[in-house]
């Protein structure tokens, strides 16, 4: 009994502790959702990406410029820079050089290119819309499982402080003899049974809580206490202006995955242009600048002198059948006459200074049929995209028609279980009268106060069931979400 009683205690005052804290509402758990949900920050790190492709792909319309520099030192049997002979002798070379080139017509290829990746990066931007989207719902959800969850626990205090009280005044009554003693028994074993269902439905706050703040993705030991507005001030459209056709016309210009298929549709579009004109001729231009320096020690000047000749193996036609061997001149080296130095680095860099300039045209004649199996690739996945497209239109009727059932369905339990609240009420009300003069068992008190407990519950649950049903097709009619 004092465990009990403990129980109520505890429960009327702990709204006081935590009122002290800040309370979560719908907006600003829909809003940190967003904002730190797992899945939510992928598909934006995935946005992200599709956009560094398409500002890629804008830069490569522009000409590209490499510059490219080198130096080396050579050693051993190498050819003589000046001479052309073979030496072996240590001398150093540098080189720099700038090339550029750019499209000059490509059949709008890139164009179309370009295209594509900002329809797809439009797609991933609704991607995350619908990532968003389907969060909100989910914690809609959640929050509104809270409120029902305290509402049960409200109405499981009620039914222990009730089944106390009666408990209290029978006592009394036995203790002075009018009542048997198995009416304080039967009511203290509905007493411990009023508890059982105080604990677990304060066990299913928690729970609730616990989901709630997983798919916010805060630590579940951090505290967390979401305000609990009375359910009738819940603002809900009627049924009437939440016609299924009406609602789904809408939600095929507002849903973010409808708007996700006609990006891709239309990237898919240009993909398929831009693999056509990867068949046709492209050309280009292309440019560039270069030098280089060389440096050697200085290496000794000498005379060249001829010493004799020697046939060369050719002959020369004199005319009238005459011919005559043509000598080459044997040299051999004479006097020393100096010395030979490299020039400066910036003059052999003026010296050795070089242009080009070109125009390239590129023909794709055969390529093992790649560039054509690419374009046949881009129509399928074009036919592909348009299937999925009316795949997903015919599920998103679906769904609002099947939310549409079901909000109907949930308003007729809903009215179904308020009478049934009324007449609870009434039973259990006369009930406790007969009791009281002894014109009703005690097992038949239980009964009727269990029944009024089971149909509160019933109606709570009804009425949030109710009034989710219809957030989700407001939901899909583009007015979000309204607490």
């Amino acid at each position: 009994m004092r465990f009990i009683r403990l129980i109520a205690i505890i429960a009327l005052f702990t709204p006081q502790f935590v009122s002290a804290q800040e309370k979560w509402n719908l907006k600003t758990i829909v809003e940190y959702t967003m904002a730190n949900n797992i899945g939510v920050k992928q598909s934006e790190v995935q946005a992200k990406i599709t956009a560094l492709t398409y500002k890629q792909s804008k830069l490569s319309l522009y000409p590209n410029a490499n510059f490219s520099g080198n130096t080396s030192i050579n050693n051993g049997n190498n050819q003589d820079p000046v001479t052309f002979s073979r030496i072996n002798e240590t001398y150093l070379t540098a080189g720099m050089q700038l090339q550029t080139s750019v499209d000059i017509f490509n059949f709008y290829s890139k164009r179309n290119i370009i295209a594509a990746n900002e329809w797809e990066l439009k797609a991933a931007i609704a991607s995350v819309g619908k990532i968003k989207n389907d969060i909100a719902l989910s914690a809609a959800n959640a929050y509104l499982q809270i409120l029902l969850a305290k509402e049960q626990e409200k109405i499981t205090l009620v039914q222990l402080a009730q089944t106390t009280e009666q408990l209290n005044i029978t006592r009394k009554q036995v203790n002075a003899g009018a009542l048997p003693e198995l009416n304080a028994v039967q009511l203290e074993a509905q007493l411990a049974q009023d508890s059982v269902n105080y604990i677990s439905a304060k066990g299913g706050v928690t729970q609730s809580i616990l989901s709630l703040k997983a798919s916010m993705n805060i630590d579940a030991a951090a505290p967390f206490e979401v305000e609990t507005p009375p359910v009738e001030s819940i603002p809900v459209d009627a049924i009437a202006d939440l016609q299924p056709d009406n609602v789904f016309q809408l939600a095929l210009t507002n849903q973010p995955q409808q708007l996700v298929n006609d990006y891709r549709l239309k990237a898919a579009d240009k993909n398929k242009a831009a693999a056509k004109a990867a068949m046709y001729p492209s050309f280009s231009a292309f440019g560039g600048l270069s030098s280089n320096y060389l440096a050697f020690g200085k290496k000794a000047l000498y005379d060249r002198v001829i010493t004799t000749y020697s046939p060369s193996g050719l002959r020369a036609d004199a005319g009238g059948g005459v011919f005559y061997d043509v000598q080459t001149p044997v040299f051999t080296q004479g006097n020393q006459i100096g010395f030979l130095r490299p020039n400066s680095f910036n003059s052999q860099l003026v010296d050795n200074f070089r242009q080009n300039i070109g125009i390239n045209i590129s023909v794709p004649i055969f390529n093992g049929g790649s560039l054509r199996t690419q374009y046949e690739r881009s129509k399928l996945n074009i036919d592909n995209l348009e299937l999925q497209k009316l795949q997903d239109d015919q599920k998103l009727k679906q769904d609002i028609y099947q939310a549409y059932n079901a909000a109907l369905i949930a308003l007729e339990k809903y009215n179904a279980s308020q009478k049934s609240v009324i007449a609870s009420e009434k039973t259990y009300l006369f009930s406790g009268k007969r009791f009281n003069v002894g014109m009703l068992s005690t097992f038949e008190l239980i009964t009727a106060q269990n029944n009024l407990l089971r149909s509160k519950l019933e109606y709570t649950i009804n009425r949030f069931d109710y009034v989710f049903k219809m957030k989700v097709l407001e939901f899909y009619k583009g007015m979000g979400l309204r607490m």
